[in-house]
């Protein structure tokens, strides 16, 4: 109890360091909502970029994806031509003739069409093309009118020769030179020549297509390109930030992830979003991927223009929160200041309300105390009356019309312990004492023991049961308390159903949440009573000549709601009566 003589602060004192403290928690709370709000529109602004950029690249892949499916058969068709075999067997023979004799089949993916000259076209007709033999060196082209085989350098030649042959396709890649200084990329497909006598891989055939033109499109700001031996092949990104990306990719591609990835990097002061895919896996020529970069200048640029509006809505807001505190602490000061001036009666009314105020609270908790005793201590003499009873039943000489009265007397004490235990549990449950150990509990078993209670329960040989809950439905919880809820709803279900009614139980999952449904084909709650369905010794006018004290779905709810769910009535009409509890879902 507060005896003290207050403090006097002069108003403008109180007023000042009331005014500070208000500011300082305005700025604190401002600036944490201010930075979680700019942090949560820029992961939505840098996710809406993620979904462009992937979906451009998803876009981009599938075009070259299905060219390559389609000029990879191109190959294979040609290779199995009789006239290619014939001229390489036996043993190679007639390898002088070979190029003579692929010239008319080669002659089709060599020449576009002039009515068919458009990029799509031309991708799919070949620039070049040369024979290997069995181990893997290059078979060289006649002498005279080599631009049939395609102009091929003598360092180009030797980048097409492979260490062996396998009877898998490979595919490389070749940066040429123009004769006017440009570079081209070309898509080689090497494709084994099988021998139909040995069936034996004798040669290898190699064609040469250029690539898809690896240009950028305006509306994505995504650039393509080729890494290769540690070079970045890409027309469309400036020679010096092409050679300041090359070392971060090259180091991904060689020693992070080979097969393909995503990262961002900086270069020339600008951050970049770089994903980078192989090209040609499993494949005995240099290994080669493509590369897709994206600059983030937009999304740097939107972080800008983001923290300057969050800047300005911050400074509007300290503003209004400055002229809102310098208003409500002069209220307050106004009311300290009458406070500090009041009477020593006024003061000594604030002591004698202390006072009252701890001697309620003491009262409540004399209570609380007395409840969970009282409901404790009763045990005793109950079980002391009811074993008296039950000697006096049994008693030589007592006449069966006085035995069958006393084990009416019997069955009233069962009664009343079970009111006992109910009180006891609910005082534990008020007075935060009642411990649940969770665990996985498999709520179809106890669904089905109640079920089989139900069943031999006095008038129930008449009620139909469905029971619709999966084999396995596992709940957290504590078993012993999750027993008592479902114990409760089937005993309520049974007692308020009409004769020859029905009892349906099922289930569904919402979330990691379990919601069991329990409905019944008894007379329909009154709205009136629906509202108070779950006080304590409430029964209602359904239940004036059913069985009861009034305690099992008020006890019923409280145990779910300890166990992290709920216990709420879904309806009642003439159909019937619908309870759902909901548990948490064991995982596992």
């Amino acid at each position: 109890m507060i005896t003290a003589e207050p403090t006097r602060l002069p108003a403008s004192s109180f007023r000042a360091r009331l005014l500070g403290a208000m500011m300082v928690v305005v700025v604190i709370v401002a600036g944490v909502t201010l930075y979680v709000a700019e942090r949560r529109v820029v992961a939505e602004v840098e996710a809406d970029l993620e979904r462009t950029f992937q979906a451009e690249i998803g876009r981009w892949q599938s075009v070259r994806e299905i060219r390559q499916a389609a000029l990879v058969e191109r190959v294979r068709v040609l290779v199995r031509k009789s006239r290619l075999a014939s001229t390489l067997e036996p043993a190679g023979e007639a390898l002088d003739l070979l190029y003579d004799t692929a010239d008319s089949e080669m002659r089709v993916v060599m020449e576009t069409p002039p009515d068919r000259a458009g990029p799509a076209e031309r991708g799919l007709h070949a620039e070049f093309y040369r024979f290997l033999d069995r181990d893997g060196k290059l078979i060289p082209i006649p002498s005279k009118n080599q631009e049939r085989f395609g102009i091929l350098a003598p360092q180009e030649e030797y980048l097409l020769e492979l260490p062996k042959l396998t009877r898998d396709q490979q595919i490389g890649y070749l940066v040429r030179k123009t004769p006017a200084g440009e570079e081209s990329l070309f898509e080689m497909i090497t494709m084994p020549i099988i021998s139909v006598d040995s069936d034996q891989v004798i040669a290898a055939l190699a064609v040469g297509f250029e690539t898809l033109p690896l240009t950028a499109r305006p509306e994505t700001e995504i650039l393509r390109g080729l890494w290769r031996d540690g070079r970045l092949y890409a027309p469309a990104i400036p020679e010096a930030i092409r050679a300041a990306l090359a070392p971060a990719v090259t180091w991904e591609i060689v020693a992070g992830h080979p097969d393909g990835s995503s990262f961002v990097t900086e270069a020339g002061g600008v951050s970049y979003r770089i994903f980078h895919k192989r090209l040609n896996p499993d494949s005995l020529y240099p290994a080669a991927s493509e590369v897709s970069v994206s600059p983030l200048t937009a999304l740097e640029e939107r972080r800008r223009t983001l923290r300057w509006q969050v800047a300005a809505a911050g400074f509007i807001l300290l503003l209004g929160a400055f002229g809102a505190s310098h208003y409500l602490s002069g209220r307050l000061a106004r009311v300290v200041t009458e406070l500090a001036e009041a009477s020593a009666e006024d003061r000594a009314q604030l002591h004698r309300a202390e006072a009252a105020l701890e001697l309620r609270q003491e009262d409540l908790a004399r209570a609380a105390r007395f409840s969970a005793d009282a409901s404790h201590q009763l045990k005793t003499p109950v079980a002391v009356l009811r074993a008296g009873l039950e000697e006096l039943a049994h008693r030589e000489g007592t006449s069966p019309e006085t035995a069958e009265e006393i084990s009416a007397l019997v069955h009233q004490t069962y009664r009343l312990s079970g009111i006992i235990e109910d009180l006891l549990l609910l005082a534990r449950i008020d007075a935060g004492r009642l411990a649940i150990v969770m665990g996985a509990v498999n709520l179809t078993e106890l669904f089905a023991a109640a079920l089989d209670d139900v069943g031999v329960m006095p008038g129930a040989e008449a009620i139909t049961i469905e029971n619709n809950l999966p084999t396995g439905l596992n709940v957290l919880g504590e078993r012993r308390y999750l027993a008592l809820i479902v114990q409760n709803l089937m005993e309520n279900a049974s007692k308020y159903n009409r004769p020859g009614g029905r009892i349906r139980v099922a289930a569904t999952e919402a979330g990691d949440m379990v919601e069991v449904t329990v409905e019944n084909t008894g007379r329909p709650i009154p709205a009136a009573v629906q509202a108070r369905i779950f006080e304590r010794f409430n029964r209602g006018a359904v239940g004036e000549n059913v069985p009861g004290y009034g305690l099992g779905l008020n006890l019923a709810r409280e145990l779910a709601r300890l166990h992290g769910g709920d216990l709420r009535l879904v309806g009642s009409n003439e159909t019937g009566t619908s309870f759902q509890v909901r548990l948490r879902r064991a995982v596992g």
